[in-house]
Formats: C-alpha cells, sequence, structure tokens
C-alpha cells in the first residue's frame, strides 16, 4: 500500500495504524515521489491526498492509471475539501473511493479490506479516536 500525502502527522500516523491492520505502508511526500514511488513498489492499494505539491492527486491519479498495470491498483482520493468537492473530476482522474479528512479508522479500514474496484464511494468520516 501507498500513502501519498506531504502532511507528515498524517505519514507517522499511517506507518503506525497500517502495519497493524497487515499493510506494509509506503510513504510519498509529493506527486512527483508519488510515481517514482509507485513504479518501485507497484502497490496494489494507493491513498493519496488530492492537494499533493508537485503533480495534485488527479495529476496523479491519471498518470498511473495509464500505465500499463494501472487497472490493477485501487486509488483511493483523501480530501479536506468535503463530500461535495467535485468527486466527478475524482472519478474522471481515475480514483475509486473518496474520503472526506478527518478519516474514520474503522471505514478506512473497511474499505482497504474489500479494495475491490468499483463506482467512486464517497465516505464523510468522523474524527479518528485514539483513545481506548
Amino acid at each position: 500500500m501507498m500513502m501519498a500525502t506531504s502532511n507528515k502527522a498524517a505519514n507517522s500516523a499511517s506507518r503506525l495504524v497500517m502495519p497493524n491492520a497487515g499493510f506494509s505502508v509506503v510513504v510519498a511526500h509529493d506527486g512527483g515521489d508519488a510515481l517514482k514511488r509507485a513504479d518501485e513498489v507497484q502497490p496494489h492499494i494507493v491513498l493519496m491526498d488530492l492537494g499533493l505539491p508537485v503533480l495534485d492527486g488527479y495529476q496523479v491519479a491519471s498518470q498511473l492509471r495509464a500505465r500499463p498495470n494501472g487497472s490493477a491498483v485501487t486509488l483511493v482520493a483523501v480530501s479536506g475539501y468535503g463530500p461535495d468537492q467535485n468527486p466527478e473530476r475524482a472519478s474522471e482522474a481515475g480514483f475509486d473511493h473518496h474520503l472526506v479528512k478527518p478519516i474514520d479508522c474503522v471505514a478506512l479500514l473497511a474499505l482497504l479490506a474489500k479494495s475491490t474496484r468499483g463506482p467512486l464511494a464517497r465516505v464523510q468520516a468522523p474524527r479518528c479516536r485514539t483513545d481506548p
């Protein structure tokens, strides 16, 4: 799995949570890095912030989809813009799902568990709780 976000706190959290859920995580910090890392590791699932620097998430998704193995990867857009922030654009760029920040950990893990390709699903999730 690859996580593409410039948010260092989110990168750190994903490295803690995802391995406990059975996912190994590769992190990319901008759009150019995301394309490079995708070539290196061939992830099955990519969680990608739409507001990446260098190349935005829409551009990266389009370029990933154009690659020979592009149809095999599940692309999940992560946005802080809200659930009505042009989901058609995300779908047209090639995203399979759209999650709104802050992301609910349970909803995210359920989505990753099924990781099937299908129509764009928009999920508005409450803040992920870390307290017991």
